[in-house]
């Protein structure tokens, strides 16, 4: 059940927000915990015994590891359950992909191929095995105590806003609200907006996209020229772009509408200078969690065995290896392909390239420089994000660079360029930007907040109503009902809704 269909935008999630609202409040985390077992079960029953055990046994390791006064015993049990869960992770995403490597070398060595029943990978593994580590370890960092109430820890895990497809939502960030949430008007309304404007950048402006970029990738690219290459990239830039992020919005505004509060997910990444700065904005919440739970750690790890060899205090440790490694797992964790290892990789050569004297330059040189510079290496990133092979997403740079041996008069771009499409692009070049902030974020709770009515965020601070907050607060809710009547209307009449982060 993806947030774009119909099943669940006019069955599941009005039925689900009204018994939430109707039902006891001492009752509504065990509601929403059964509602989200229902909802991972739509795609992937099978695998709902699995998210039960990793549930109960994270649960009961976070309880031992906080009432736990033993170190060894506190250790022994964090690295069993982080091994169990990265494990898990492991066995569920790589197993296909070890296999097919170790064939595809025992045929080269004329030895016999094993053919062996494939894993099926579970919906949103990716996803809520991050949740279950970072859940353990900041309980054993001291940063949280363990929840003692099962339900609330298995919604914290698998509610169904972030479940499938993140973003990546620390306990420390959500554990008050597990129990002391607030509801109002205007934090509802807030959610519904959201919702609605996250629903149409998938529907409206990824899908669109999308289907673009999957004819031309799909074509071989010996019969592609390099404007239409070119071409297919930005297609496939954009609706990786939407595609996520409007699955983000979605999820915030879900989570707003049953109380529940979730940081940015994306912050406009195509404005970006350097990469660096384009991994602040993009996917923020897994940007966080490598830097929190893997490249941190690392390089403390790293520094302390370097001070106690040369016996002295711990100084400061060359991160360079460290957020390299880093970046390479980053590419794996998107999916079990040399391609997204390669992805990874590029990352981190070019981060590391930022650390010393070609980022002082792109401190210094124009913002248009930096940024032509940034989308070009993470758009040519993306064609190995998108290649199904090394050798395809090899074919097609080469397409983009003019050595397939082929014209654009076969395949010219008006070739799935059509109408709607053009008419699109530019509104959707232009939304990647913050143009349409006022539409796209939180004023309407804000003018709401300065009129003296319920405050969405206490955070927010009070201050005098302009002409422009009022005009937002009449102009946001007819805008978003135009989007969301647009967006069913497109989910009525088409069968193209893929969501692309669903695979990783």
């Amino acid at each position: 059940m993806v947030f774009s269909s119909a099943i669940f935008i006019l069955f599941f999630l009005p039925v689900v927000l009204a018994a939430s609202y109707l039902i006891r409040p001492e009752l509504r985390n065990l509601l929403l915990f059964c509602a989200s077992l229902i909802f991972y079960a739509w795609g992937g029953a099978e695998h709902v015994p699995l998210l039960l055990a990793l549930i109960v046994v994270n649960w009961l390791a976070g309880r031992v590891i906080d009432t736990t006064e033993s170190d060894r015993q506190r250790d022994l049990v964090l690295y069993g359950v982080v091994a169990a869960d990265i494990g898990g992770l492991i066995y569920f995403k790589y197993t296909n992909f070890l296999i097919d490597n170790i064939n595809a070398l025992a045929g080269l060595a004329g030895l016999s191929v094993q053919n062996v029943e494939p894993v099926i990978l579970p919906l949103g593994i990716s996803f809520f095995s991050f949740h279950l580590v970072s859940y353990v370890v900041d309980i054993y960092r001291g940063v949280v105590p363990a929840q003692r109430n099962l339900t609330n820890f298995g919604l914290y895990i698998c509610f169904f806003p972030q479940l499938i497809a993140g973003p990546i939502i620390r306990y420390h960030d959500v554990g008050e609200q597990l129990t002391s949430r607030r509801t109002s008007m205007a934090k509802f309304a807030s959610g519904v907006e959201r919702f609605c404007l996250g629903l149409g950048k998938k529907v409206i402006f990824a899908n669109t996209f999308g289907r673009a970029a999957d004819q031309i990738f799909a074509l071989p690219a010996s019969d592609l020229g390099t404007g239409t290459a070119w071409f297919g990239l930005l297609m496939y830039a954009l609706q990786l772009y939407y595609d996520f992020s409007g699955y983000s919005d979605m999820a915030i505004g879900l989570g707003r509408m049953f109380g529940f509060e979730y940081l940015e997910n994306f912050n406009y990444p195509f404005l970006s200078k350097s990469i660096a700065e384009f991994w602040r904005r993009w996917h923020i919440s897994l940007s966080n969690w490598f830097r929190d739970y893997l490249y941190t750690p690392l390089v403390f790890t790293l520094a302390r065995r370097a001070a106690q060899k040369a016996g002295g205090t711990m100084t400061a440790y060359d991160d360079r290896l460290p957020l390299a490694g880093v970046f390479f797992i980053c590419g794996i964790w998107h999916g079990a392909n040399w391609t997204f290892a390669i992805f990874g990789a590029i990352h981190g050569i070019f981060l590391l390239l930022e650390r010393g004297a070609f980022g002082n330059w792109l401190k210094t040189a124009p913002a248009s420089l930096c940024r032509l510079y940034m989308f070009s290496v993470a758009g040519l990133s993306w064609v190995l994000f998108r290649a199904t092979s090394l050798a395809g997403a090899l074919d097609y740079l080469k397409a983009m660079a003019g050595f397939s041996g082929h014209t654009s008069a076969s395949w010219p771009v008006g070739s799935f360029a059509d109408s709607r499409l053009l008419a699109l692009l530019p509104v959707a070049l232009i939304a990647c930007t913050p143009v349409f902030s006022a539409l796209t974020r939180d004023w309407r709770a804000r003018a709401l907040q300065s009129f003296g009515q319920i405050a969405l965020d206490d955070e927010l601070p009070a201050r005098p109503a302009s002409r422009f907050d009022m005009a937002m607060a009449l102009i946001r809710p007819p805008f978003a009902l135009a989007v969301l009547l647009m967006s069913l209307t497109l989910v009525a009449s088409q069968t193209y809704n893929p969501f692309i982060y669903f695979r990783f």
